[in-house]
């Protein structure tokens, strides 16, 4: 970890640069490679900034390598939809990297999203892997699965991104199923092959459990709850601004009545959850500055973690590990139940996120209420409450929106993100509910389709409400590539129904 170089031991440097905003993008700076030692580089700061025609912009690149510019130009020349998606790959496909600024070294080549996101990132790989499968690009799949292999047993658990200002956090848990996507090339050997990384991740989600008690209910991921089932919640170890959002961060927590430091653990913690930024991690959906995501135990996350023992338990299964198998069926089943208890709600029939310091649901409509069904946990009444109101509420001219409130935030209305199209679709396909799975997967791929022929590009992100709009919202602009969007159309596109 020492051997890294992290952006903020610039110190005064570092702070001056994002304070001033040099740069239109925050995660610029945080991205270059300085040229000398850090010692070096800020003695000859404090030497220069207060002379009379000092020009920071200039200091900034005789000292540092900038990042390469983002390349906004590349499209399609008009090819066929899946042709162009497969030539993408490699586009977006990274060779293995060399110690680079605030980059984390991988072993492997590796998928990129795209635009402004120059490094791998840890949930969009899954569904970036979905269509590597439809490719045939198995090697890829591979390749990044051990190059996340490698981070768990490199630094304890898979960063949000390969970068030193992501160590404070992960994202959510898929590497379970990338590891169960690549056994389905390659045969159930490959479970055993990664049984010590996935038991490492699993490890680093529940670090704490013991410690907790009635009088320390929480510990960083792991929540103990009033009838003695630990759940988890998103986190982040630092509770400082976030480098590559430095300002933004700043200004929110300057808007808020809670402490700062609890702000931006929170808005780190929001960032661990992929959702960031969504109402759905607010006290009140139109203000950021209430965000509260370490209050709240959030249904999909959790079920992602069941699904990981349930892959674990598998792994105990074929190594015919007694003591493992007893033990993980106990967890399997009490988190089964536990999720069931904390996040359904019947007179409502969905599921919601559990706020555990005021002891209530949130009864946020989001569609992290699909994951139940994804993974089989919800019951068929349930899956048939759950897709009514997917049907009445969710669905739209272009796929499913995310929440249902409009904000401006970019994980609400209007926007629809290609990973959740993809959970809602195999979660209603799941309890047979393929007439609304088709709707879902026609509106999402003509959306996909139309912003294609229009612009030669896949998008990060559409307006699913609004078809004839660009998606909007957040911190930064739509980006283009896009990784995630690429893998999801090209998987969706080959289901049959």
């Amino acid at each position: 970890m020492a051997a890294y170089f992290f952006i903020e031991s610039l110190g005064e440097l570092y702070t001056d640069v994002q304070s001033k905003e040099i740069f239109p993008d925050s995660k610029f700076f945080v991205d270059c490679t300085p040229k000398l030692a850090v010692a070096d580089i800020l003695k000859k700061y404090e030497t220069e900034k207060s002379k009379d025609n000092f020009s920071l912009k200039l200091f900034l690149a005789n000292n540092f390598t900038f990042p390469d510019e983002i390349d906004t130009h590349y499209k399609s020349d008009h090819k066929p939809i899946q042709e162009h998606l497969n030539l993408l790959w490699n586009v977006l496909k990274r060779m293995p990297d060399k110690k680079s600024g605030t980059l984390i070294p991988l072993p492997h080549p590796y998928i990129v999203p795209g635009g402004r996101f120059r490094e791998v990132y840890y949930w969009d790989s899954y569904f970036t892997m979905l269509g590597l499968q439809i490719s045939k690009r198995i090697d890829i799949i591979e390749n990044m699965v051990e190059n996340f292999a490698y981070l768990i047993h490199q630094i304890g658990f898979i960063p949000n991104g390969n970068r030193t200002y992501y160590l404070g956090r992960s994202q959510p848990p898929f590497f379970a199923l990338m590891v169960e996507l690549l056994s389905e090339e390659k045969g159930e050997n490959i479970l055993l092959k990664y049984e010590g990384a996935l038991e490492k991740e699993y490890q680093f989600w529940m670090y704490g459990e013991k410690k907790l008690s009635a009088d320390q209910y929480t510990f960083r991921r792991v929540v103990l709850l009033p009838d003695g089932s630990v759940l988890n919640r998103y986190w982040d170890d630092n509770d400082s601004p976030r480098p590559e959002a430095f300002i933004e961060d700043i200004h929110i927590a300057k808007r808020s009545n809670t402490s700062a430091a609890k702000v931006y653990r929170d808005i780190r913690a929001a960032a661990e959850s992929g959702w960031d930024f969504s109402s759905r991690w607010f006290k009140e959906p139109e203000k950021m500055e209430t965000i509260q995501t370490t209050e709240l135990i959030p249904v999909d996350l959790n079920c992602l973690l069941l699904h990981l023992e349930e892959t674990l338990l598998n792994i105990y299964q074929l190594k015919n590990d007694q003591a493992n198998i007893h033990l993980f069926k106990l967890k399997v089943n009490q988190r089964k139940k536990a999720i069931q208890t904390y996040c359904w709600d019947e007179e409502t029939g969905f599921y919601f996120d559990y706020h555990h310091t005021e002891k209530k649901q949130t009864f946020h409509y989001n569609l992290a209420a699909v994951y139940p069904l994804f993974f089989s946990l919800a019951t068929k009444e349930q899956s048939g409450k759950v897709a009514k109101m997917i049907e009445e509420k969710f669905l739209q001219k272009g796929g499913v929106v995310t929440t249902l409130h409009t904000t401006g935030q970019q994980w609400d209305a209007p926007n629809g993100w290609a990973p959740l199209q993809w959970m809602t679709f195999k979660a209603l396909k799941n309890y047979g509910h393929l007439d609304l799975a088709k709707k879902v997967k026609h509106n999402w791929i003509a959306a996909n389709e139309k912003v294609y022929k229009e612009t030669g590009k896949m998008m990060e992100k559409y307006n699913v409400m609004y078809t004839t709009t660009q998606a909007s919202g957040g911190e930064y602009p739509n980006q283009d590539g896009f990784g995630w969007t690429n893998g999801v159309y090209l998987k969706l596109i080959n289901e049959i129904l």
